[in-house]
């Protein structure tokens, strides 16, 4: 379906005196905002927003009705643990074959317990990788993965953000009694 010359409508802007062709009112209304948010920063002004982390954390995240935390917020995964302390994962793979980045390896083994087939010998998150959009945690089918509040892990190396059954499993026992969004 072809554009009629009757459906286009032309505009055209008034034209520019000489006075605001060199941009003069407007360099000095940007150069006007400019010197009060400078101004207004210091100390806790109306436009200061700098928080000194690590000193001052953020601990005001979205809240919805009720009072509660958003459960729009992911931070870093967490491995659960059955009521015997064994890693709750089954190793049925969902996790890692709906992941959008790819972050995820599991090496799956026969499991050594009477209740499951399958556990993971290997289970690791490249959580520089992760875009955290919770898809392993609903895809898991016994609640083994979860997302945390936790925001604030730092790595010195690649490496050492390529999170193993271990760390997982200690993110679980530091965050215990916090309970996941």
């Amino acid at each position: 379906m072809a554009i009629q010359e009757t459906d286009i409508l032309r505009l055209s802007p008034p034209p520019m005196n000489r006075f605001e062709a060199v941009y003069i009112p407007e360099i000095v209304k940007g150069f006007g905002t400019t010197l009060r948010h400078f101004f207004t920063s210091f100390g806790q002004g109306r436009t200061s927003r700098t928080m000194q982390y690590p000193e001052v954390r953020r601990e005001d995240l979205p809240v919805v009705e009720g009072g509660q935390n958003a459960s729009n917020f992911r931070g870093v995964h967490r491995l659960n643990r059955d009521e015997n302390g064994r890693v709750k994962c089954v190793a049925c793979m969902m996790c890692p074959t709906i992941c959008p980045a790819r972050c995820i390896h599991i090496q799956a083994e026969e499991s050594p317990w009477d209740d499951r087939e399958k556990y993971p010998a290997k289970f690791e998150i490249d959580e520089l990788r992760c875009i955290y959009c919770g898809m392993c945690e609903e895809a898991c089918p016994v609640d083994a993965i979860e997302l945390t509040p936790v925001y604030d892990v730092v790595g010195a190396s690649r490496q050492e953000m390529v999170f193993d059954k271990e760390k997982l499993l200690h993110v679980y026992d530091m965050t215990i009694n916090r309970k996941p969004m």
